[in-house]
């Protein structure tokens, strides 16, 4: 008898967890942004669409010196074009460069199939460049963007002039856990609950674990990351695409084949993805250079943007020589 009743008491809990979920689900809800309302607020003088496969309307950015050598730049998950624009402000006099939202991410939105896989990634890469007739150019890529970067490099060296990865995703992980975000995605029920209810607490904790320099998260950054998520379509894409995993477990492997002329950045405490990975990409991707910073986490491209940036410059100088007068 009192087995029933501790199991009944049980049942009566966890219907009482249940309603209390659907009560801060009905209050922390909120709807999708329109595309037309984020574009109006994000938007700048050089964005641009352009129209590539699989029904993608991509946003872009194509700025610096028209005749210039090109760096395309790719950004890491649930990230923008926007991360890129501190490197942006310091090479556009000497070079053109070209940033983009993926698919499933910004301004961009998601796509016509929803397949958001690290081989689709590179197809948009390739997109971006046979539209401006790019046929040879840098590619530089944080996290993800950096996962994506090598794997173009493998796909397609002979248009890869230069690789620059920062923070770069592509060996898998032995311990550790993946960051909470991940977790939370993959989750069953969980990571539904979790694709409705996007609150700018959330987003702003997120931020500050990987940025050393909590200063750094200002309001106005916390509201922009929270309001590409939150444009149409973007949540439930970023959901799909977590919980898709990688498409390609074994292309690191390929790595050591890669003979591009490679710079590595990394923050030496980058708490998603470890130094270590930085020292493995240096070791395999022969004549690499590693130029790493003790406490900055995994946005060096933001958290220390100048430092960066003139390391790049260089590479790029070497990637690039003046011709001889």
């Amino acid at each position: 008898m009192i087995l029933g009743e501790a199991g009944a008491m049980q049942k009566r809990f966890l219907a009482l967890i249940w309603v209390a979920m659907a009560g801060l689900m009905a209050v922390a809800c909120s709807p999708d942004l329109p595309r037309a309302v984020v574009e109006a607020r994000y938007t700048s003088p050089t964005s641009q669409f352009i129209n590539i496969s699989d029904g993608v309307r991509l946003h872009v950015r194509d700025e610096g010196k028209r005749d210039a050598p090109v760096l395309i730049l790719a950004h890491g998950s649930n990230a923008s074009l926007h991360t890129w624009e501190p490197w942006v402000s310091q090479l556009k006099d000497n070079w053109r460069v070209i940033s983009f939202d993926f698919p499933a991410h910004g301004l961009t939105g998601p796509s016509k199939s929803g397949v958001y896989s690290g081989t689709t990634y590179v197809q948009v890469v390739d997109d971006l460049a046979q539209h401006f007739k790019v046929d040879r150019f840098v590619l530089g890529g944080n996290s993800m963007g950096g996962g994506v970067a090598w794997r173009y490099a493998l796909v397609h060296p002979e248009k890869v002039a230069g690789l620059i990865l920062v923070d770069a995703a592509g060996y898998p992980r032995d311990t550790g856990k993946p960051p909470l975000i991940f977790r939370l995605a993959r989750a069953p029920i969980v990571g539904d609950v979790f694709s409705r209810v996007t609150t700018k607490g959330m987003i702003e904790a997120n931020l500050k674990q990987v940025m050393v320099d909590d200063t750094l998260v200002t309001p106005e950054m916390v509201q922009r990351y929270h309001d590409l998520l939150m444009r149409e379509g973007n949540r439930q894409a970023t959901l799909t695409r977590m919980r898709a995993g990688p498409d390609a477990p074994t292309a690191y492997q390929q790595i050591p084949t890669i003979t591009a002329p490679t710079l590595v950045i990394w923050g030496e405490a980058d708490p998603w993805i470890p130094f270590a990975d930085a020292k493995r990409f240096t070791q395999e991707i022969k004549g690499s250079k590693l130029v790493s910073y003790p406490n900055i986490g995994h946005l060096p491209q933001e958290e220390v943007a100048l430092a960066t940036a003139k390391e790049v410059e260089a590479f790029l100088q070497q990637v690039y020589p003046k011709p001889a007068p």
